[in-house]
């Protein structure tokens, strides 16, 4: 199955470019809070967002302000306290990879300090995001070699944003995709007197997926779980015909990309990209400039109105009367994934 929701028939013919690979991914808690796997204990994992707030609000999704806001993460609550209640648990890299950024200046992100580590897993690039720490581990460089369970950081509560209590310190966890290694260019470009202080390390640029989901998964002692397949495996929320060809996330993810005999035999004008509700384009099919029809960078071909209706919070896509469009949020995802 190519595109989950909706298959046509000329689809359903086509093939991935690459075969799945099952194997065990490497994912590992990021502190030694594990009671994600203690059934009605969500509440010793997931710290929410107050005490009269579900433990939902801690996860991931459309789970803040009454489900308006996206949170990309996972807030992993704190075990360990010093005298001053402050948390003191290690931070933990979740796979082997190599540390591409961190910042430690708590004022110039609602991550406050934050750490972001790249990992090749399946032949996929994910990024985690370790963030609100109250300190980077010493002699941390951008660009060192790291292994799973190598303490990076300690846990904290900084933000330059929101006043994270004692009681709910936590490392907010993310496994990302990364958008465009263009971010910087584009933001300046679209953000006219915003400030970027993190390049192509900002929030922004990272899409994040389930981490619980992936972690709950791993654990399964049945069915192996494969990375790659739970990526190209998404929910599609809208899927829309892109005319660029040559943008950085084809290449970087080229193994979310479809077979297209047509596109191989004429060459590609284009791809048929579906997203999930984050917006991350997990299936891009190629298409022939004899494929494609009407006008315009961006074409909404279709939407699982489902979707958008559980999880709104992203506002991708809107109905107008009795039409679907892309809304100025959408085109400028697309925008930024095409820069």
């Amino acid at each position: 199955m190519i595109f989950p929701n909706f298959r046509r028939p000329l689809l359903a013919a086509l093939l991935f470019s690459s075969t799945s690979i099952f194997a065990q991914t490497p994912f590992q808690f990021p502190t030694a809070n594990h009671a994600l796997y203690e059934a009605g204990h969500e509440l010793k994992f997931f710290a929410p967002t107050a005490a009269d707030k579900p433990w939902t609000s801690g996860s991931f999704g459309c789970v803040r302000n009454s489900a308006t806001r996206m949170h990309e993460g996972l807030d992993i609550l704190h075990l360990h306290t010093d005298r001053r209640g402050e948390p003191t648990d290690p931070v933990m890299v979740t796979a082997d990879g190599t540390v591409m950024y961190f910042s430690t200046k708590a004022g110039l992100s609602n991550y406050g300090k934050y750490i972001v580590v790249r990992h090749i897993v399946e032949g996929l690039e994910i990024y985690s995001t370790y963030a609100h720490l109250s300190e980077v581990a010493p002699g941390l460089k951008i660009g060192d070699a790291v292994k799973a369970g190598q303490v990076i950081g300690t846990m904290g509560r900084t933000s330059s944003a929101e006043t994270i209590g004692k009681d709910r310190a936590h490392v907010h966890f993310e496994l990302n995709l990364l958008v465009n290694d263009n971010f910087a260019g584009w933001f300046k470009k679209n953000s006219a007197g915003e400030r970027n202080d993190h390049g192509e390390w900002n929030g922004q640029n990272l899409n994040g997926l389930d981490a619980r989901e992936i972690l709950i998964a791993e654990h399964n002692p049945v069915k192996k779980f494969s990375l790659l397949d739970f990526v190209r495996g998404q929910t599609e929320l809208c899927r829309v015909l892109i005319r660029a060809k040559d943008f950085p996330f084809v290449k970087r993810y080229a193994a979310l990309a479809l077979r297209n005999p047509v596109a191989e035999k004429e060459g590609i004008a284009g791809y048929e990209v579906a997203l999930n509700y984050n917006g991350i384009a997990f299936a891009l099919l190629p298409r022939a400039a004899s494929e494609i029809k009407g006008a315009g960078k961006f074409q909404l071909l279709s939407v699982n109105a489902a979707i958008e209706s559980a999880n709104p919070c992203r506002k991708l896509v809107a109905r107008r009367g009795s039409r679907w469009q892309l809304t100025d949020k959408g085109i400028r995802e697309l925008e930024l994934l095409t820069y």
